[in-house]
Order: structure tokens, then C-alpha cells, then sequence
């Protein structure tokens, strides 16, 4: 099939499996960062590494995200949507093979960073695919559907990996995910369309793309909404960061009742996102944000104010109390869970005015989010974990800081946010 016969144009009735496989391209992030913790233990004696070494594979896909982001932009606005993405997914593919195949943990770190590098095309290039067919409300429905489809995958792949791990070797784990990428490149293949038309698109001079990004960095509603979209990304990583030693360290669950736990805030999360997807076009996608900021903001400050109360009360040997275990659940819950209402209204408002810039305003963002991400572990690494005030003090300042900006974000036409 040629491009021209596969295309879709702003305007075009949008097939229900679009959304769909977008969310598929998407999770392919989530996938290769979840799935084989649990493998890590193993992967570490088999490649003769010294214990705890095999963090640095996550380094090394972090970083190739990173990278791979903030340059896969341009090339989805110079050479459409269709092709960057095929190569990343055959890119990746080959990547997790090696993967796989690894020898040492050298190779699998240099394979993980070249997959991150590849695989960062299905995390920038789907929201860019939205913001060529749809705007506004439609835009965020759309979001909203991709948004669960991603999230389902990193509540199932820790889970999936684990219990794999009873029965096969870690390097089959890797070998599922190369059959995952050889499925989604065989879906561009076959029955993905073209999104952006030919004359959309932009050159790929160096100085164009220095121009391009200092042109989106300087339009209010990307750097309103993208720093909205960053804390949110702050929220994220203080959240996989402090949640573990939290629960694990301070009230002694087990890594299987954590599991449990994890997969909780995920679905409570993607259930959010669900239902902004359903109201939206009722209820204005300003509305949306600014409820599930100030309900996130509220359950913050109900986190910290029980993580203080809690700290002064421990128990002989340093423990948080058991009965403080439900009511920290339930406030982190109510803080999480709007994330997956924020998340699609926020990168809505990213892409607003960046029609022809959409592919490098979505891989800034992403490469913003990482960036803010990165800052809250390695600060989040200086504070004592003896207590749950560090954590929640983190999150009622991200929370504090994304609402400031999306008062900021400048009045758009109805039909956007």
C-alpha cells in the first residue's frame, strides 16, 4: 500500500482502532521498563555482575529516551509520522534481540540504550498523529483512550515478567518484547495510515531546528502546559521512587502485596483517564484539569498532614504505626488517580498551537518530563526515608507548581482547551 492511499486528514471520520493501536506504539516505553525488573536478580549472576548492577541498564534506557525524544521530533515533522516511526519499531525490535543475545552486561546496556533510542518514536509520535487529525475536546477524548490503553500495559508487564520468570529464563523476556515490536512494525506495515500531509512539513536544517524549538519555547500555551506536563512527570518518578520504601521498608509489605498495590494507583488512575475521555465535550477540558489539580492538591496536603502525625508516633524499632497504613492508601490514591485527567488535558493544551510543529513540541515536552523526572529521584535520593514527609512533600509542591502554571495558560477558542 502506498502512503498516499493510507492517509488520514484532519477532518477524516477516526476509526475506533486508531486510538487503539496509538496506545499500542505508546506502551512499547512502559513495556521495556517494567517488564524485566523482576529479572534483575538474574540477569546480574548469569552475566557475572556484580549485585545491583543491573540498575544501570535502567540508566541506560533513561538516557536513551532522553535522546531519542528530543530528536525524533524533527524527524517526524520533516519525513511524516509513518516512516520515523516503522524505523524506530524495526530499530527497537533489533535492539531487544540483542537484548536477549547479550553476553555481558556491557552489550546489554549498549543494546538497552539503542532500543530507548528506537522505541522513543512511540512515545512522542502517537500524540503528534492526535494533534494532526483532532483539536479541543476531541483531541483530549482521543488522549484519554490512548492514555488507558498505555496505562493497562505497566500494571500487567512487572506482573507478566515475574511470572514468566517461574517457568522460563530472563532472556525470554526479552524475546517477548522483540515479538511486541515485530507486531507493531508489521501494523505500520499493513494498516496504519499517514497523518501529516506533505505540505505540513519542515525542513531539517540544523539551524531550523534550533529555530523550530526556540519558536515552541517561546509560545505560552507550550510552556504553560509543558511545565504542567513536567511536574506531572516530578509526580511520577517521586511517586515510583518513595512508594517502595514507603510501603515496603516503613510497613514491611512484601514485594508481591506491593505489586498489588502498584497495580491499585494504575488502575485507579486509568480509570480517571476513562472517564475523562466520556465527559469530555460535556464538561470543558479546563474544567477537567483544574478539578483533578485541585482534588490531586488536596489529597497532598491530607497526605503530608498524615505523614506529619505519623512521623511523631513510631513504633520501638523506627516503624510507621500499622493503623496510619489505610488512611496514607487512600489519600495517596485520591492524589494519584487525577494524574490520568491532567496528563491528557495538559498535553492537549502542549500541542494547541503547534500544528505544523506538532512531532517536535511532543518530543520537548517528553524530554521535559524526563528531565523534571530525573530531578525529583536524584533529589528525593538526599532526603531522609525514615518518614513519609519527604514524599509528600514533594508531591504537594509539584502539585502547588502545576497548578500555578495552568493558571497561567493563556484563554484558547472553545473547541480547545
Amino acid at each position: 500500500m502506498t502512503e498516499q492511499s493510507m492517509a488520514f486528514r484532519r477532518g477524516d471520520t477516526i476509526p475506533g482502532w486508531l486510538p487503539l493501536m496509538l496506545g499500542i506504539f505508546t506502551a512499547v516505553g512502559p513495556v521495556s521498563t517494567d517488564i524485566y525488573l523482576p529479572a534483575l536478580p538474574e540477569m546480574e549472576r548469569q552475566l557475572h555482575s556484580a549485585p545491583g548492577s543491573g540498575s544501570i541498564t535502567m540508566a541506560a534506557w533513561v538516557i536513551g529516551l532522553a535522546i531519542g525524544q528530543i530528536t525524533i521530533g524533527p524527524v517526524s515533522d520533516r519525513f511524516g509520522r509513518r516512516l520515523p516511526l516503522l524505523i524506530g519499531m524495526i530499530g527497537y525490535t533489533i535492539g531487544e534481540i540483542g537484548c536477549a543475545l547479550a553476553p555481558t552486561m556491557t552489550i546489554m546496556c549498549i543494546c538497552r540504550v539503542f532500543s530507548a533510542l528506537m522505541a522513543s518514536a512511540g512515545l512522542v509520535i502517537p500524540n503528534a498523529c492526535l494533534r494532526d487529525l483532532t483539536e479541543g475536546d476531541e483531541a483530549s477524548r482521543l488522549m484519554s483512550r490512548l492514555i488507558v490503553v498505555q496505562g493497562v500495559v505497566p500494571i500487567l508487564a512487572p506482573m507478566l515478567g515475574g511470572f514468566a520468570l517461574k517457568f522460563v529464563d530472563w532472556r525470554v523476556i526479552f524475546w517477548a518484547t522483540a515479538v511486541y515490536g515485530g507486531l507493531c512494525t508489521l501494523m505500520l506495515l499493513t494498516v496504519f495510515p499517514e497523518t501529516l500531509p506533505t505540505q505540513e512539513r519542515r525542513d531539517m536544517r540544523p539551524l531550523s531546528i534550533i529555530e523550530r524549538y526556540i519558536y515552541i519555547l517561546r509560545t505560552r500555551s507550550f510552556i504553560t502546559n509543558g511545565l504542567v506536563w513536567s511536574f506531572l512527570g516530578f509526580v511520577t518518578f517521586t511517586y515510583l521512587t518513595g512508594a517502595p520504601t514507603l510501603f515496603e521498608e516503613r510497613f514491611g509489605m512484601s514485594p508481591f502485596h506491593y505489586g498489588m498495590l502498584f497495580g491499585l494507583f494504575a488502575v485507579c488512575m486509568i480509570g480517571a483517564s476513562a472517564i475523562n475521555g466520556l465527559v469530555v465535550g460535556k464538561v470543558s477540558t479546563t474544567h477537567m484539569l483544574f478539578s483533578a489539580l485541585g482534588i490531586s492538591l488536596t489529597g497532598s496536603i491530607l497526605f503530608l498532614a498524615l505523614a506529619v502525625i505519623s512521623a511523631v508516633d513510631l513504633t520501638a524499632g523506627g516503624q510507621l504505626r500499622s493503623f496510619f497504613l489505610w488512611p496514607l492508601i487512600i489519600s495517596l490514591v485520591i492524589t494519584m488517580a487525577p494524574t490520568g485527567i491532567i496528563g491528557p488535558n495538559s498535553m492537549v493544551g502542549i500541542l494547541s498551537e503547534q500544528s505544523e510543529r506538532a512531532g517536535s513540541a511532543s518530543a520537548l515536552a517528553g524530554t521535559m518530563q524526563y528531565l523534571f523526572g530525573a530531578v525529583a529521584s536524584a533529589l528525593f535520593g538526599l532526603m531522609s526515608p525514615g518518614t513519609a514527609i519527604p514524599f509528600a512533600g514533594f508531591l504537594v509542591f509539584a502539585f502547588c507548581a502545576a497548578t500555578v502554571f495552568a493558571l497561567l495558560r493563556p484563554r484558547l477558542p472553545s473547541s480547545a482547551p
